[in-house]
């Protein structure tokens, strides 16, 4: 294959296909969401063959039990695709939304109304339900999208595209509005992110190494975040039973995502009495427990922590824990090591609070509550694309309306400038 001649045929047919769905009707696109949720549900047999191709492969390849699970299609995972797509077109669309509109002294109404961003390429890894999930929320906000999953997923990402054609079919859309690459060639993603001329924005969805690859090779924006660097500060003016349960919560309510704690602060006014009960809470949850010389001072059984601990994600049931100086203290590193993810303080005053969420750089930053919130759907957003930690465009999850732009519009009744 000709992956050159090959990406530039998606391209064309990307762009010319979003035209078709960015002046389509939200009941059109909701139409296409629904047939493609019953494509899915009758074509479950096939759905299940596929990926058992797939699992196979995997196996065979040397695939770790941990990618496994990710890449199997159980049919509770099917039936959760298809409550997705439910639940996107249960959404309200934000496409042709105007707000802000004021009168100008001049007489004309200045406002500004959401369209959609074009073409949306996708890069992501084994979780073939990624693919519905995508396109769903890329054809919900208007929007054609390219899809590029894994390698280890590839016939289980064929298998959902031919769902997703026929429920495009089924509402008068254009079947190109969402295509899935065909081929496993890396070659394929190189082209896909320098193709500025069919492609308007990229997200890549996988590990650090994914991402950094693509930040670094895009001729095209990318709304992406590294990893997740999340912390929490516990004050000392915290209400220790909302400490130990948020603090908890945050670590190993799942290890392996990106909105799980990684580092604990703790104020040294505090860290004698709160760091026994923090330890073994998080001991009997199994938390390998790494600390800075105050922290060890207290807890003399913890592993002493290295520089490298205060920016490593784990996504494994390992903390890094650091005695601060206060709220001071807290900002200072939260702001050096921090991801800019999401961080969150405990605390019962009000001005430290504020002072925490004006001062702390990060997409998500929060109070009294666990990092494991920051989430679309948690959020509201009904669903997310992603977690951007730019702070251009789009910030924090990404929902439907991070999907799109903002032009303006201007009224007028035959004004001219003087």
């Amino acid at each position: 294959m000709d992956i050159a001649a090959y990406m530039a045929e998606v391209g064309q047919q990307a762009r010319s296909a979003a035209t078709a769905v960015a002046r389509s009707t939200t009941a059109v696109r909701n139409q296409a969401l629904l047939a493609t949720a019953e494509a899915l549900d009758a074509s479950r047999s096939e759905l299940v063959e596929a990926n058992a191709r797939d699992l196979a492969q995997g196996r065979d390849s040397g695939l770790d039990a941990a990618m496994l699970d990710r890449l199997e299609l159980t049919p509770q995972r099917i039936d959760t695709m298809i409550e997705g797509l439910r639940q996107v077109a249960s959404l309200p669309d934000p496409i042709g939304a105007i707000t802000d509109m004021t009168y100008r002294p001049s007489g004309i109404q200045v406002g500004k109304m959401r369209v959609p961003l074009g073409v949306i390429g996708i890069i992501y890894e084994s979780r073939p339900n990624v693919t519905v999930e995508a396109a769903s929320l890329c054809l919900k906000s208007g929007n054609a999208t390219i899809l590029r999953g894994g390698s280890e997923s590839i016939h289980s990402n064929q298998a959902i595209a031919l769902c997703l054609a026929k429920g495009l079919a089924a509402a008068g859309l254009p079947e190109t509005s969402v295509q899935v690459i065909k081929t496993t060639d890396r070659a394929a993603v190189g082209e896909l992110i320098t193709m500025p001329v069919y492609v308007d924005v990229i997200v890549p969805r996988g590990g650090k190494g994914l991402i950094e690859r693509i930040s670094r090779d895009a001729r095209v924006p990318v709304i992406k975040h590294l990893d997740g660097v999340c912390h929490v500060y516990i004050d000392s003016h915290a209400d220790p039973e909302k400490a130990l349960k948020v603090a908890v919560n945050a670590k190993t309510h799942r290890y392996g995502t990106c909105n799980t704690m990684e580092t604990l602060l703790v104020d040294a006014e505090i860290a004698d009495d709160i760091l026994p009960l923090l330890a073994d809470a998080f001991v009997e949850k199994g938390v390998e427990l790494r600390g800075c010389e105050r922290t060890r001072a207290v807890l003399p059984s913890v592993k002493a922590a290295t520089e490298a601990d205060w920016e490593e994600e784990y996504l494994a049931p390992i903390l890094a824990i650091r005695v601060v100086d206060g709220l001071d203290g807290a900002i200072a590193h939260i702001n050096r090591y921090s991801s800019q993810h999401t961080d969150s303080i405990i605390t019962e005053n009000y001005t430290r609070a504020r002072r925490f969420i004006t001062e702390v750089d990060s997409s998500s930053v929060m109070v009294n509550a666990s990092t494991r919130f920051a989430d679309g759907f948690e959020y509201g957003l009904g669903a997310e694309i992603g977690i951007s930690t730019d702070k251009i465009h789009a910030r924090g999850p990404v929902g439907l309306e991070g999907l799109t732009s903002q032009k303006y519009v201007v009224f007028g009744d035959g004004h001219v400038r003087n």
